[in-house]
């Protein structure tokens, strides 16, 4: 704790015109783009079918989600971090996503292991619908208020062309990225 640098207040931000449209709607759009999966299910009921659905994912399941402890391993923060290097499909709840960049911010109070949204071959991140922010702007507004020694936006699968030019997926992180929006009951 001695090492971390001294907070100082975070510098003001003009704000640009916010996009018409509901949110998830322009989220699910920009993250599809981006080469990830968004559901939109009812509760986490529609999360536990569509996982049963794709039996093709056989390999380790572990989430961070108490209620999806039937399907899946359930992570503790007293595990060492390297005995989840085996995970096939991590779910885990985010914070919120972004509408403008297909984002989902995800602390470690969230990720419950800091390595796993990075160390794992496919990832699942579960957000509620009502927390979807419109802009970036909105989003580093929320953050600025918020109190976590860890976080950071994740968008989509890991991808990178530096290497040959060619497009390498998972160089970074998952393979591939699941987005699960838990649908208000709003009109």
């Amino acid at each position: 704790m001695k090492n971390q640098p001294q907070s100082t207040a975070l510098p003001a931000v003009t704000t640009f015109p916010v996009p018409e449209g509901r949110p998830v709607d322009r989220f699910s759009e920009v993250f599809m783009e981006i080469g990830g999966f968004v559901y939109l299910v009812n509760g986490i009921d529609g999360i536990r079918e569509m996982l049963n659905m794709q039996a093709e994912k056989k390999g380790r399941m572990v989430t961070t989600i108490l209620e999806l402890q039937d399907i899946a391993e359930l992570v503790s923060a007293e595990d060492d971090p390297h005995s989840y290097s085996d995970v096939e499909l991590a779910i885990i709840k985010g914070h919120f996503g972004v509408a403008e960049n297909g984002a989902v911010w995800i602390t470690d109070e969230l990720m419950v292991q800091r390595a796993l949204p990075y160390i794992c071959q496919h990832l699942a991140v579960v957000i509620e619908e009502e927390t979807i922010q419109k802009t970036l702007h909105e989003a580093y507004e929320k953050i600025g208020e918020g109190n976590y020694g860890f976080g950071g936006f994740i968008s989509g699968p890991s991808k990178t062309a530096d290497i040959e030019q060619a497009l390498v997926l998972g160089a970074h992180g998952p393979l591939s990225m699941t987005v699960f929006i838990l649908q208000s009951n709003k009109g």
